[in-house]
């Protein structure tokens, strides 16, 4: 795979699609426009592609299988014939797979590079970093990339270009418009929106709301795999550096005033492991995967949760100050499980229960076995040709059922989920400032419009990950699943504009649409649940 890499560099700097940022939606972007004949830059600044599905998410958030299709659903039905060959499909260890929705995150990296090496046309350029990008007459031309191994800088121009980073990266330094921070509850009518203490056990507003706007990002964390199987586990034999136990002194209040107890609501697939109920473990959501591994999520319930405001500075900032602030949330993460396991004012069962779970030696080999991946849940928004928003993706009694577009590229599903932004405040009893925990009395299923993709006035540039939605409304969108279907449109899209010589803003919506369902992308839940 690296020589194929380094050759084709040498040889090659234009191409049909670049497409910045090696995420799930940009994997996925790439595959559509390359078995439609395009040639493809596929830009990753960190060593490895496959973003948070090979970094830690080994559990994909869907509650609503329906309305999975396209190259998702072809990713997953790869990664179950995998664990079919090697665990037997009447195996007990088979069944934690689900049918491929549940993996290990070697094996998610090891599937994507499988489908990509079966398409020639696209170049992989990891450890490149996207350095600035060229526009003229509002259309991006080009984009300078950093060789991070090397040191040298060159420019790749293509026809159409991918912004599928989590942070949105390529369509600031192309010029587009973009919102970063959460809109004020008046702005869209929206009443999730602004500043907001939310009873997630109740699914109540709580009267210190006032639904401001503000620049504030929801939590970032690591999504961690960890093994359960002591022959492949790596114990932690010391605190990371900073380490400071107070940090973490107030999950014993957490534990003594019931807010590490079971949900009032218990629902398969969100993360709950009932031995950990009433446990200091319950500061991690743990679910099991294959092999004897967990895929643990940051439980952002508790008022000690450190996470919030960690993330203030992080989009805006360069390279090395962004590397710093994931070093941070890399300590706060490693701090909690030494917390967890080895402190005296935990009591002695529950770090016993603490240290079965250990970083897993055959992951992230060449990270410490630690995620390489910064969870980045929500960076810059697109301002496109339509912004969604709160209503798009939830139902009301005036309102019961969720709009249809007639541009429609995909269905998002996954209720609305944001995590807190802020840390523990004076007054703070019942949760933390901005999160909002798994709407899912209100959120149905819902069409994406192909607009969102687009920038207002930006030509040659398309959107599928930071997509033109408010902080509400993507916060269902921000899941995986979705964004490789965006991605799957994105990419057909950009084969669309270069073999019709248009616009993306341009392209045919009915010739997308039959390509996108030809290739088993669902568009409609109400056809898919009718089906």
């Amino acid at each position: 795979m690296e020589e194929r890499v380094s050759e084709m560099v040498e040889s090659k700097q234009t191409y049909d699609v670049v497409v910045i940022g090696g995420t799930p939606g940009g994997i996925a972007a790439a595959i559509a426009a390359a078995r439609h004949g395009r040639s493809i830059a596929l830009v990753e600044r960190n060593a490895h592609l496959g973003g948070m599905s090979t970094s830690g998410l080994g559990k994909s958030d869907i509650e609503h299988r329906e309305v999975i299709g396209g190259l998702f659903l072809e990713f997953i039905g790869r990664i179950r014939d995998h664990y079919v060959d090697q665990l037997g499909e009447d195996s007990e260890a088979y069944t934690l797979c689900r049918e491929g929705y549940y993996f290990e995150p070697y094996l998610a990296e090891q599937v994507f590079l499988e489908i990509l090496s079966e398409l020639p046309s696209i170049t992989i350029l990891t450890q490149h970093q996207l350095q600035s990008a060229t526009a003229e007459n509002q259309r991006v031309q080009s984009v300078q990339l950093l060789a991070r191994e090397t040191g040298e800088e060159f420019v790749i121009s293509a026809s159409a270009f991918v912004d599928a980073t989590y942070e949105g990266d390529l369509l600031a330094a192309a010029g587009a418009d973009y919102r970063l921070g959460r809109e004020g509850r008046s702005e869209f009518g929206e009443p999730h929106a602004g500043a907001i203490y939310f009873d997630y056990q109740n699914g109540k507003i709580l009267p210190r709301s006032t639904g401001e706007a503000d620049d504030s990002l929801p939590a970032y964390t690591y999504r961690l795999c960890l093994s359960s199987d002591s022959s492949n586990g790596v114990p932690l034999k010391e605190p990371p550096a900073g380490y400071d136990r107070n940090v973490y002194l107030g999950y014993l209040t957490d534990l003594e005033e019931g807010r590490l107890s079971a949900p009032k609501v218990f629902k398969d697939g969100w993360g709950y492991y009932p031995e950990h109920f009433d446990t200091l473990v319950r500061a991690l959501s743990v679910t099991d995967l294959p092999n004897g591994k967990v895929d643990a999520n940051i439980n952002p319930r508790p008022l000690a949760f450190p996470f919030g405001e960690e993330n203030a500075k992080y989009i805006q900032a360069d390279w090395p100050q962004r590397d710093e602030i994931a070093l941070r949330h890399r300590h706060l993460t490693l701090g909690l499980l030494w917390f967890l396991q080895n402190d005296e004012a935990v009591p002695a069962r529950q770090r016993e229960m603490a240290r079965k779970y250990q970083l897993p030696a055959d992951e992230f080999t060449d990270n410490g076995h630690f995620p390489w991946q910064l969870y980045v849940r929500e960076g810059r928004r697109l301002i496109g040709e339509v912004t969604l928003t709160e209503r798009d993706v939830t139902v009301t009694e005036e309102s019961p059922v969720t709009p249809e577009y007639k541009d429609t590229i995909a269905v998002g599903e996954f209720p609305i989920d944001s995590f807190p932004v802020r840390k523990k405040q004076p007054g703070d009893d019942v949760v933390l400032e901005g999160y909002l925990g798994m709407l899912a009395h209100i959120t149905r299923p819902y069409q994406i419009p192909y607009r969102v993709t687009i920038p207002r006035e930006v030509e040659g540039l398309i959107v599928p990950v930071a997509v033109s939605a408010t902080h509400v409304a993507f916060s269902s969108i921000r899941m995986e699943p979705t964004w490789m279907a965006l991605g799957h449109a994105a990419g057909l899209a950009a084969h669309l504009s270069i073999e019709n010589e248009t616009n993306l803003r341009d392209v045919s919506i009915d010739q997308l649409r039959g390509m996108l369902q030809a290739e088993g992308q669902v568009l409609s839940y109400r056809e898919a649940v009718s089906r």
